[in-house]
């Protein structure tokens, strides 16, 4: 019995845990894409400007 419950509570943590940070996973690829997406419009801008200052 005790076994099952040591499952149970392994399980129902697992479960707490990735139900917490698949969602935040998420948020962070989808800030990820578009901070990437910026740098690459700043990027081509500077590149097409003309402007050579680091």
């Amino acid at each position: 019995m005790n076994i099952l419950v040591a499952i149970i509570a392994v399980v129902a943590i697992v479960l707490l845990i990735t139900g917490g940070v698949v969602p935040t996973l998420n948020f962070l690829l989808w800030v990820g894409i578009a901070l990437l997406v910026i740098a690459a419009i700043v990027f081509l801008v500077r590149y097409l400007s003309g402007s050579r200052t680091v």
